[in-house]
């Protein structure tokens, strides 16, 4: 083999092994994403009454988390259900009303310590003329950055489901 042959060999390994050594760096080992959490105060609710969806967010990571973004939207199930009426009547974070519940689940105070956690309730009501035997649903896409701004990650969550029950008929 001659010279050039095994230089360019060479330089393309190194090269190799740097872009391999460049391109794994990920985030630190401890690093799991941030807990994303959902209850509920009941698992069914009728027509007219409230359920209580809460949502809270730990931080899992070994640094403090400085910038939060969430959104929570209906599932599809939940939209394409014929007859089934709800609203948003509050939103409470760390005992206050929400900002703006147009961006729901914004109001997590950031920075956000390690181990520590933050708290946002909705509260809906299913309205009085709403059908009866649906299921209410909702989808939640959260990104975070940590470690200085340095580390990112995203990912969508459900909640549970609740189920909307007719009351039993009287006899």
């Amino acid at each position: 083999m001659n010279t050039t042959r095994l230089v360019g060999l060479g330089l393309a390994a190194a090269l190799t092994c740097a872009g391999a050594l460049l391109f794994s760096v990920d985030t630190p080992a401890n690093a799991d994403t941030a807990d994303l959490t959902f209850s509920t105060d009941r698992d069914t609710v009728t027509p007219g009454s409230t359920v209580d969806l809460t949502m809270t967010l730990t931080n899992t990571q070994s640094t403090e988390l400085r910038f939060v973004y969430q959104s929570i939207q209906p599932t599809w199930d939940t939209s394409s259900q014929a007859g089934l009426k709800y609203a948003l009547v509050s939103c409470e974070t760390a005992g206050a009303d929400c900002k703006d519940t147009a961006k729901l689940g914004l109001n997590y105070e950031v920075p956000l310590a390690p181990g520590a956690s933050r708290t946002v309730t909705l509260t809906y009501r299913v309205a009085a003329d709403s059908a009866c035997g649906r299921s209410l649903g909702f989808s939640s896409y959260l990104y975070y950055e940590y470690g200085s701004g340095l580390f990112s990650t995203s990912d969508t969550y459900s909640t549970p489901d609740i189920r909307v029950d007719c009351p039993p008929a009287h006899s």
